[in-house]
């Protein structure tokens, strides 16, 4: 708590954060050996369903922070559930099931406990998210088949139709600055493993002049996305969240940080994975179309979403993502001619949207002057 009341994040939270990281890298991983359809719905569905518990435990800090020993230790449970589910993403739609399912019950069940204390609508929600761990148990049992992508369907869609019926706009309230800052941490986090695939992919290869260029445009394109998200969007989101009532405020933070960042953050874990396709063979054609898709896909989906975002927070024009989304998904013939020429590209539509952007802000200066 700052001195002007404010509640911004704690530490312990950044500590918990540091799992959700390493389960992002876990999906990464999933989605580059995996590089297809299937590879793409399992990274969908288990980021869906852990996306949802991430947002619980936020939710949970803003309205209730860690300071006492009793709630930084049953956090410190969560995260161990945390971890338990990271650590079995990569055979969560085989045998690995049941451990994911067991940690994410943890996980609910602490919660659940911890929110009772402050908000006991808490009630209300805990059956569903309990039964969504059932149902990922369910899928762990299974093992094989139709059956294990059914019941990871209905893991995602219990959190995603709940709220209708929960109504928590009418039961719950949040506070916008520490919120806007916590989800935006978490995007960050996503961003930083694709930073991290920028070293795995490049560790592969001869390190020398053309490696290290190669590494940079990649950096650009990570950049470019950050800019789009960090350099005034989050400061606005606060504005725009306060200037709502409490109703309306919660509403707008399930559907912009829970609905519109689903296909945010899988984009960007989409792009993650393209970066370490193209730097394992820099300067080379990059072969297949997957991992092209993966790339330019990867940055028009996460466009799409922040397009989405900004629309149900109203914090900017968003037709020009959108154009930048398809203009996005344009640039993967280029990879026939080497992956880096597909970075390229990306960069410079994500630096046009930008500028175009910029300026459509930008106060006309004739109404700047003092009179």
């Amino acid at each position: 708590m700052t001195e002007s009341g404010e509640y911004r994040v704690t530490t312990l939270e950044l500590f918990f954060d540091l799992v959700f990281v390493f389960a992002i890298t876990q999906l990464t991983s999933v989605l580059v050996h995996e590089l297809s359809l299937k590879g793409l719905a399992q990274v969908a569905l288990v980021f869906g369903v852990l996306w949802w518990m991430y947002g619980g435990y936020a939710w949970l800090t803003n309205t209730m922070p860690p300071t006492s020993t009793s709630r930084r230790l049953l956090l410190m449970v969560g995260m161990a559930g945390f971890l338990s589910l990271a650590l079995a993403t990569p055979t969560a739609f085989t045998g690995g099931g049941v451990i994911w399912g067991l940690g994410y019950l943890v996980v609910v069940l602490v919660h659940g406990g911890l929110y009772f204390q402050v908000n006991r609508n808490i009630v209300r929600v805990l059956p569903t998210n309990g039964a969504a761990a059932l149902a990922v148990i369910g899928a762990g049992v299974v093992r094989h088949g139709w059956g294990v992508y059914a019941l990871w369907t209905l893991a995602l869609l219990i959190p995603i139709v709940g709220p209708y019926f929960i109504k928590v706009e009418q039961n719950f309230s949040l506070n916008a600055d520490h919120i806007v800052e916590r989800y935006g941490l978490a995007v960050l986090i996503t961003f930083g493993e694709s930073v991290v695939a920028i070293g795995i992919g490049v560790s592969a290869v001869e390190l020398d002049g053309k490696t290290v260029i190669a590494a940079v445009l990649a950096l650009a394109l990570v950049g470019a996305l950050w800019w789009s998200y960090f350099a005034r969007d989050d400061e606005v989101a606060v504005e725009s969240l306060n200037r709502a009532a409490t109703g309306p405020r919660t509403t707008m933070v399930l559907y912009g940080y829970y609905y519109a960042h689903l296909p945010l953050v899988i984009g960007i874990i989409g792009v993650a994975a393209g970066l370490k396709k193209v730097l394992g063979h820099a300067w080379s054609p990059l072969h297949g179309f997957p991992a092209a898709l993966a790339l330019a896909g990867g940055v028009a989906l996460y466009l799409v979403g922040d397009a989405w975002f900004r629309g149900i927070l109203k914090i900017g024009p968003s037709p020009v993502r959108l154009v930048a989304a398809a203009l996005s998904l344009a640039t993967i013939p280029l990879s026939r001619w080497f992956g880096e020429a597909e970075v390229v590209a990306l960069v410079v539509i994500l630096a046009t949207m930008l500028v175009i952007e910029g300026r459509a802000m930008a106060p006309d200066p004739a109404t700047t002057w003092d009179n």
